[in-house]
């Protein structure tokens, strides 16, 4: 599938590329951004070379999220786990933000967008995603967006839905 580039007021928002490898190495190098994540902090370029290839192979998307004034990477987001079960489709969300980015409404920014593309274009049913208990900045973000918390903890993550309304 082709995704689409998007632009927002502060943002440009395209999938990486492994043109991006040396950012994409800059960003997960930052323990902040890689705290509450499935990934450790990358040590080389080799390592930032196999996440974009990972997602570029994986069903679903990874945008990179740069900065409209500098063009600098300051983010990432996208889908992953796309599939259906039960006679619908879903994927989860991720995301990921460089510290000094924190607090000025830039992810909310980014995922209004992305979100779309995953009902619009994905045609997905609703849209999954998970956090360690401790992140309470992501939680509080997705609970914003009008994602809505299960009830009970699964492999020690909660979990969230987000189902289109019409």
């Amino acid at each position: 599938m082709n995704y689409p580039n998007i632009e927002t007021e502060r943002l440009l928002i395209r999938e990486l590329t492994l043109d991006d490898a040396e950012a994409v190495f800059k960003h997960f190098s930052y323990p902040e951004v890689t705290k509450f994540m499935d990934i450790e902090v990358c040590k080389d370029l080799r390592e930032a070379e196999e996440i974009i290839a990972f997602h570029i192979h994986d069903s679903g998307c990874r945008y990179g999220l740069f900065n409209k004034e500098n063009n600098e990477l300051i983010g990432t987001c996208g889908f992953h786990c796309w599939s259906t079960e039960n006679q619908e489709t879903k994927a989860e969300i991720g995301f990921d933000l460089s510290p000094n980015n924190w607090g000025k409404g830039l992810m909310q920014e980014a995922l209004l967008k992305v979100i779309r593309i995953g009902f619009d274009l994905m045609k997905l049913d609703y849209i999954e995603a998970t956090t360690e208990k401790e992140n309470f900045q992501s939680q509080r973000l997705l609970k914003k967006m009008g994602f809505k918390q299960e009830s009970e903890l699964k492999e020690d993550l909660m979990y969230f839905t987000l189902r289109e309304t019409v």
